[in-house]
């Protein structure tokens, strides 16, 4: 009997584009198309590190040949649900002078002076460089909505100026992939909890973080609208559930080796006479 190959998990998560999108319908702590387990999946995970430095290098490579490509991870998700702990994990299992990590803050006064998408263009990566937004210029359709912060009529435009960006990246050799980090209520609570009784956690804790989980409900919608008026196939969205930390790092990474592959960067030949070369350096 011969066994069909899994299906590629970006295919498992990939956000339907056109439908209406319900996050009460997803479970949290599911873990499709993964491990069998947590140290089955920490161990998936590992060995995917050299397989993701050697495209990431030869991604690099095929830049200084004048090829354009690259790669922008973007992170969206509730309080906890590990926007930090993706970077330190698999962001970790590349090779850091290749990457280009930016974790967006409430906009400064300079910021605040331009479109919103300005500060978004002046921290994208590079040609053969992965860049990882913590956090993004999604927040000004997130936080923005949820808080009021701007006129409904402006917010309802950002959605279209969103999807234009995107675009115009991807038109640009920009592989952009969107992640959701999908996280339970309940599994927010017990990690704010597990911040606040130990005190080597409390520089992360915010009593702020208890205001902002009384808006569940609201950023939920926000999240689905997003979801729904943003997911595009020049820049899907992919729903990573989140409850599981494990999962969440093996499934990121999945993802980006997957796009990885389908870019298939290749090393740039020599621009140089390699017999003369070899000549001249075993004359020295």
């Amino acid at each position: 009997m011969v066994l069909s190959e899994p299906a590629p998990l970006r295919d498992l998560l990939r956000v339907p584009v056109g439908e209406r999108i319900d996050l009460t319908a997803y479970d949290a702590a599911a873990t499709p198309g993964g491990p069998a387990g947590k140290a089955a999946g920490r161990a998936a995970t590992a060995a995917l590190a050299p397989r993701l430095a050697g495209l990431q290098e030869r991604l690099y490579a095929s830049s200084t040949a004048g090829d354009r490509r690259r790669v922008l991870l973007v992170l969206q998700g509730m309080d906890t649900s590990g926007k930090g702990g993706t970077v330190k994990h698999v962001i970790g299992l590349f090779n850091p002078s290749g990457c280009r990590i930016h974790a967006f803050k409430a906009p400064t006064p300079e910021e605040r002076n331009h479109p919103f998408l300005w500060r978004i263009t002046r921290a994208l990566p590079g040609p053969g460089e992965i860049g990882i937004f913590d956090r993004s210029h999604y927040e000004d359709v997130l936080i923005a909505r949820v808080r009021e912060l701007v006129p409904r009529r402006m917010l309802g435009r950002r959605y279209g100026q969103i999807n234009r960006f995107e675009k115009s990246l991807a038109e640009d050799g920009v592989t952009v992939v969107k992640v959701f980090l999908h996280l339970s209520y309940e599994e927010q609570r017990d990690r704010l909890l597990e911040r606040l009784d130990n005190p080597e956690k409390h520089w992360k804790f915010n009593p702020g973080d208890i205001e902002e989980r009384a808006l569940w409900p609201a950023y939920r919608e926000a999240y689905e609208i997003a979801l729904e008026r943003c997911a595009t196939d020049e820049a899907p969205w992919y729903l990573v559930p989140a409850d599981r930390k494990w999962y969440r790092n093996w499934a990121i990474s999945k993802l980006l080796l997957e796009h990885l592959e389908a870019l298939d960067p290749a090393y740039p030949p020599g621009d140089f006479d390699m017999e003369e070369c070899r000549a001249r350096l075993l004359a020295t």
